[in-house]
């Protein structure tokens, strides 16, 4: 019953910024963490950022400094902020969701395209 829906995916210049959204319906009752993962073409899916249910964050070295992860857990909802977008950014982005006792991602969105123009 669980389901993550997309939001925010765009074309944007180089040096620009974006917003992701990420609504979650239904109830996951274990505390969660969520995620963005993001997959450009030819390449292997990647751990963007993630964040607990108590707000710790972690993050790519690649968008460290530039891209910020948040949730509000009464809504249900996580964000990705995205500023100084560079082309290599672009790529399918993929907000997740996991009991922490789990290893991995179980709820998934469908994801979005980002897409960086130089």
């Amino acid at each position: 019953q669980v389901q993550l829906v997309e939001s925010g995916g765009d074309l944007v210049q180089a040096g620009g910024s974006l917003r992701l959204s990420c609504r979650q319906s239904g109830t996951i009752d274990s505390i969660t963490v969520m995620g963005w993962l993001r997959q450009a073409p030819g390449k292997d899916r990647e751990l963007v950022a993630t964040i607990t249910a108590g707000h710790s964050t972690n993050y790519a070295d690649a968008v460290k400094g530039r891209f910020t992860i948040s949730r509000d857990n009464f809504e249900n909802s996580v964000y990705l902020q995205m500023n100084s977008l560079k082309p290599e950014d672009t790529a399918v982005y993929y907000c997740a969701a996991r009991p922490i006792h789990y290893s991995m991602f179980i709820y998934w969105g469908q994801g979005t395209q980002v897409t960086v123009s130089s």
